[in-house]
Formats: C-alpha cells, sequence, structure tokens
C-alpha cells in the first residue's frame, strides 16, 4: 500500500485555450485535488501548433524549436502552480505531463502519435521527476494510445447498479462508459468544441463562442446536419480515436460546399453536430433504472450543448462531474498525475477493451531530475 504523496498533472488538449496544471494527492484509495491553474498559452505557440497540427510545411528544426518552447511552457505552469499553492518542489512525487499533441495516427501501416513538449527540460527546470510519453506503449502493444483517462474514471466513479457514462468535451469529445459487471468501453465519439472554436474564431475573432451566444441566434440546418452526421468516422467501430488531423476547418469547407448559408446558422449547425454524435453514442449503452452523464472539459461551459444533450438523452441525468466533487476543469490535468502515480509505482493504466492494445501495461516514460 502507497503512502499519500502529491502529483502534478499537466495537460493541453486540442482546443489550446490554456495549460492545466492539478496538484493532486494520491494513494491507493483516492485522488484528491488540492490546486489548480489554468496556465495562459501563449498565441504565437498556439499559431505554430495548429499550423502544424493542419498540415502547413514544417521543417524540422521548427519542430524541435516548439518542443523546447512547449517544453519550457510546462515547466513554467508547473512552477506557477507551486508557488500559488505555497508547495515546495521536494514534496513532488512526480509530473505527469500528457504533451501537445500535433498528429496523431492510429491506424494504417505506421500507426504513430506526437506529442510536443520536452519533458528533460520540465524535470531539469522543476527540479521534479517527469513522466511522459504516456501513448506510444499501448501503440506498440497494438492499441490505439487513447483514450487513456477511462482507467481513471473507472478509479474514480463506482458503479451500482445503473451506466455511469463519463463525456470530456474539449477539442475533441471522448466518453467513458462504466456499467455494472461489464469492462468499460472508451472511445473518441468525434468533434467537440474544436469546430464550433474554429469557425467562431474565423468569422467573430473571438476564441470561442461565450455562453454559445452567437450560436443560439442561428438555427439548425437539417441537410447540413445530416451531411456532417455522414462523415465515416462516426460509424468506425471502437476502438478509435481522432483529432485535428481530421475535423479541422478544412474538412468542414469541404461540408459546407453544397450550402450558402448565414455564419451564425453553421455555428448553431455545428452544435447540433457535437451534440447529435455525442448522443447517438451514450444513448447505445442505458443501463439499469438510473443512468448518468457525468461532463467535464470545456464543453460544460456551453449551455446550449449541456440543454441539447439532456434533451437528446431523456433516459439519462445529466449533470457536470462537478456535481460528484471532481472538478470538471481539471479531470484530464487530475487524470495524468494519476497516471504519472501508476507509472512510479509500475501499476498498469491502460485498458485494452478501450484501447485495443494487447495488453495492460505501466505507460508512460521516465525522465529523472538528477536532483
Amino acid at each position: 500500500m502507497s503512502e499519500k504523496a502529491l502529483y502534478i498533472g499537466i495537460m493541453s488538449g486540442t482546443s489550446l485555450d490554456g495549460v492545466d496544471c492539478a496538484l493532486v494527492e494520491i494513494d491507493d484509495q483516492s485522488v484528491t485535488l488540492r490546486d489548480a491553474l489554468d496556465y495562459p498559452y501563449p498565441d504565437h505557440l498556439r499559431q505554430k501548433v495548429l499550423a502544424m497540427c493542419l498540415g502547413q510545411p514544417t521543417r524540422l528544426d521548427e519542430i524541435g524549436a516548439l518542443d523546447h518552447q512547449l517544453g519550457h511552457l510546462y515547466a513554467d505552469a508547473a512552477l506557477a502552480l507551486l508557488a500559488k499553492s505555497g508547495t515546495n518542489a521536494r514534496d513532488i512525487a512526480a509530473i505527469g505531463n500528457h504533451g501537445q499533441t500535433v498528429f496523431h495516427q492510429p491506424s494504417g501501416p505506421t500507426p504513430f502519435t506526437t506529442q510536443l513538449g520536452d519533458a528533460h527540460i520540465i524535470a531539469a527546470k522543476t527540479g521534479i521527476d517527469t513522466i511522459a510519453d504516456f501513448r506510444r506503449k499501448d501503440m506498440a502493444l497494438g492499441g490505439q494510445g487513447a483514450p487513456l483517462v477511462p482507467a481513471f474514471h473507472q478509479a474514480l466513479f463506482p458503479v451500482t447498479d445503473s451506466s455511469v457514462a463519463v463525456l470530456n468535451i474539449g477539442g475533441i469529445a471522448n466518453i467513458s462508459l462504466l456499467r455494472p459487471d461489464k469492462p468499460v468501453i472508451g472511445y473518441d465519439t468525434g468533434p467537440g468544441n474544436m469546430l464550433m472554436d474554429a469557425w467562431c474564431e474565423k468569422h467573430r475573432g473571438a476564441p470561442f463562442d461565450k455562453d454559445a451566444q452567437w450560436a443560439q441566434q442561428g438555427q439548425v440546418h437539417p441537410l447540413l446536419l445530416n451531411t456532417l452526421l455522414s462523415d465515416p468516422y462516426l460509424t468506425q467501430p471502437a476502438p478509435k480515436s481522432t483529432g485535428r488531423e481530421h475535423y479541422n476547418l478544412p474538412w468542414l469547407k469541404a461540408q459546407l460546399t453544397p450550402f450558402s448559408l448565414p455564419a451564425e446558422d453553421v455555428q448553431r449547425t455545428l452544435c447540433e453536430f457535437t451534440a447529435v454524435s455525442i448522443a447517438n453514442e451514450v444513448a447505445r449503452y442505458a443501463e439499469g433504472p438510473h443512468p448518468e452523464l457525468l461532463v467535464c472539459g470545456g464543453g460544460v461551459r456551453n449551455p446550449l450543448l449541456m440543454t441539447r444533450l439532456a434533451a437528446l438523452l431523456p433516459q439519462w441525468q445529466v449533470s457536470s462531474t462537478s456535481d460528484k466533487g471532481v472538478d470538471s476543469d481539471n479531470m484530464e490535468a487530475m487524470a495524468f498525475a494519476w497516471l504519472a502515480y501508476r507509472r512510479l509505482h509500475g501499476l498498469p493504466s491502460n485498458l485494452p477493451d478501450v484501447t485495443g492494445a494487447q495488453r495492460s501495461a505501466s505507460i508512460g516514460v521516465m525522465y529523472w531530475a538528477e536532483k
């Protein structure tokens, strides 16, 4: 049995809206958030990541420079969290850093995934042992390398007589299905905030549609919605995962070719696309008298999206993970603190039923601080 120890989890997802840092106390029995910080993501780095993700020509030296700069960004975020919480670096057992995904190709003849953010820099600058590169071990074992968070959800939320679905709505939406006496299922359902954010930035100059105020000025366009819902990814069987390399503005432009619509109608339809694509998946797993859908991530703050999920899933009780005592804004950062804890203790942390890996493994690579 391990004693309680402090870990830092760092997550920057496909939304590129900040670096989430969580200070988490963990032992065999409990995971407790002690403090958290949303660290700013500099716009010049955000633009470089977006360009790389969208396949713009990139030199090797540019990849190396971005890896270096993101390493310093994550280290600075961890140091800011230590300062905010009044915690000494010596009291942290390890940092778990997801890194910034710039490409994820889990299928085909050469499956690979790339997360940038030099963990050597994080370990050296903070003086804290750092664990990173969580996804490639699972892929080496034949898995998708994603999603990894369902194992954490399984540890957090006990299941009794009814299904519990944990939905993270970041740039991409992913679900963990926890059901009585059945293996955990988890996969990316499709777009979360990514298309809505990109369309809003293009037409409104804002990184996201605050409180869905703009979307609510528009109308759902049924033909466009059906076109979006015909995307082949949505009917692929799990395990599966996706990202910005598939759902992006060029993809959306191609879907819009037959249509000439007001920009606000597109925004409203994109919100409906996210809601329906999620609900179609969640609805398949209703078991027991009181199934629950627990939502985390940035999508929780979109009132239109949350209202539509509740309307599309009348059998389910829809609420935020915060209502269950787990901060909805910091769920994924907490997950990577927990994955660091599992790696440090040599415990398995992927779920083959979720990722498709041949076996479970303790995933993540150690970068020692050489204290």
